[in-house]
C-alpha cells in the first residue's frame, strides 16, 4: 500500500516543462472549479435579478438582466484559463497567447455589451425628445448608433493591437493625420453630417411633411447623414445635401393648420350701384359654409376695366384636396347667384369713344 502511495507521489512530482504533474492537476481542478463557479453565478444572477425586474414598471433592470445573460462561455472558458495557469510555469509564447486569447474575447464581448448599451441610451433619448411614432427618430437611431459602432469598433481594434504588442503611437499620430486630411476633404460630407444632426433636433421638417425648397417641393422620404430624399408631386425623386436645407428657406405645408385663400374677382363698370353694392352681402352669405372662415370682402379698387372687390377667406383644412373642393364650391356659388342678380363679370375691354368734329 505504501509502495502504490510513494509512487502515486513520485509521479505527482514528476516535472514536465518545468511544472509537476501535480501543478497541471491543480490547474485543471481550478479551471474547472472557475468555468463552473462562473456559469453558476451568473444563472443565479440572471434568475433573482429577473424576478425582481418583473415587480417593476422600468425596463432598465430588464436591460441590465438582458446584458448579464449575454454573458456566455468563450468569456467564461478565457477566464477560468488565464486564472487557472497563472500559477504554472509556462513558456513565454504560451503564455502570451493565453493572454491574447482572453483580450480578445473580452474585448470583443465588451464591445458588443457597449453597443447594446448605446442602442438602449439612445433609443430612451431620442425616443423621448422626438416621439416613438416619429418616422424620422427610427433613422435619427440608426445613424447615431451606426457610426458610434464604428466608433467602439475602431477603439477596440486600437486596444487588442496594443495588447498584443504594436506599436500603436505611430499609428495613432498616423491616423490623427490621416483623419485631419481626410476632415479637410471631406469638409463636404462632415458639414452634410452636422447639419443631419440639426436637422433631427431642430425638426424644421420631418419624414411625411410636404415641404418647398426654392423651387422644388415634394413629400419628404429619407433623412440620412448626408442627404434628404423628396417625391415630388409628379414622382419623381428629389435629393438635397442636408447642409444645403439648413441654409434654405424652407416651407412646411404639414404643419399648416388652415390656409389663407385671397382672390379678386371683376364685373362691368355699366353694372349699377344697387347691383353693385349686393357683391359683398351675396359673397360674405356664400362663404358661410361649413369649413370656410370668412376675413373680408370688399370693393378693393377700379381696374382698366372692371370694378375689382378683394375676396379674403381662410379654409380650416391643411389638406390641399379639401381647399380645391371649397374653393370650387365658392366659385359655382358666385357664378350662380351673379346670374340671378343679373350681374355681369368684366374681362379685358376697351371701349373706344369716336368724335365726329364734322357732325
Amino acid at each position: 500500500m505504501m509502495s502504490l502511495i510513494d509512487h502515486l507521489n513520485t509521479l505527482l512530482e514528476t516535472m514536465v516543462f518545468k511544472n509537476t504533474i501535480q501543478d497541471y492537476a491543480a490547474a485543471l481542478l481550478a479551471f474547472l472549479a472557475l468555468l463552473i463557479g462562473l456559469s453558476f453565478a451568473k444563472r443565479v444572477m440572471v434568475f433573482h435579478l429577473g424576478k425582481l425586474a418583473a415587480r417593476t414598471v422600468s425596463d432598465f433592470d430588464d436591460f441590465i438582466v438582458m446584458l448579464l445573460s449575454k454573458i456566455g462561455w468563450p468569456v467564461f472558458i478565457v477566464v477560468a484559463l488565464y486564472m487557472a495557469v497563472s500559477g504554472l510555469v509556462l513558456p513565454e509564447t504560451l503564455r502570451l497567447l493565453v493572454r491574447y486569447a482572453a483580450v480578445f474575447v473580452i474585448t470583443i464581448r465588451s464591445i458588443l455589451l457597449l453597443q447594446e448599451i448605446i442602442q438602449y441610451s439612445v433609443n430612451k433619448t431620442l425616443l423621448k425628445r422626438m416621439g416613438p411614432d416619429n418616422p424620422s427618430s427610427q433613422a435619427m437611431i440608426k445613424s447615431v448608433v451606426w457610426l458610434m459602432k464604428w466608433v467602439m469598433w475602431a477603439l477596440g481594434t486600437i486596444f487588442i493591437l496594443d495588447n498584443l504588442g504594436v506599436n500603436i503611437t505611430s499609428l495613432v499620430a498616423g491616423i490623427g493625420i490621416g483623419g485631419i486630411a481626410v476632415a479637410m476633404a471631406s469638409q463636404a460630407v462632415l458639414g452634410d453630417a452636422f447639419s443631419a444632426v440639426c436637422i433631427y433636433l431642430d425638426k424644421p421638417f420631418e419624414i411625411g411633411d410636404f415641404i418647398i425648397i426654392d423651387d422644388s417641393m415634394g413629400s419628404v422620404e429619407h433623412i440620412g447623414l448626408k442627404t434628404t430624399r423628396l417625391r415630388s408631386l409628379s414622382g419623381e425623386q428629389l435629393v438635397f445635401a442636408n447642409s444645403d436645407l439648413t441654409k434654405s428657406r424652407v416651407k412646411n405645408y404639414k404643419r399648416m393648420q388652415m390656409r389663407r385663400i385671397a382672390f379678386k374677382i371683376g364685373i362691368v363698370y355699366q353694372t349699377p350701384l344697387s347691383k353693385a353694392e349686393k357683391v359683398m352681402p351675396i359673397i360674405r352669405d356664400i362663404l358661410r359654409i361649413a369649413g370656410v372662415q370668412t376675413d373680408r370682402v370688399h370693393f378693393g379698387s377700379f381696374g382698366d376695366s372692371a370694378l375689382i372687390y378683394e375676396i379674403v377667406y381662410y379654409v380650416l383644412s391643411a389638406d390641399y384636396n379639401v381647399y380645391m373642393d371649397k374653393q370650387q364650391q365658392i366659385n359655382f356659388a358666385i357664378m350662380r347667384e351673379f346670374e340671378r342678380e343679373g350681374i355681369e363679370f368684366a374681362y379685358p375691354t376697351q371701349t373706344l369713344y369716336m368724335k365726329n368734329d364734322h357732325a
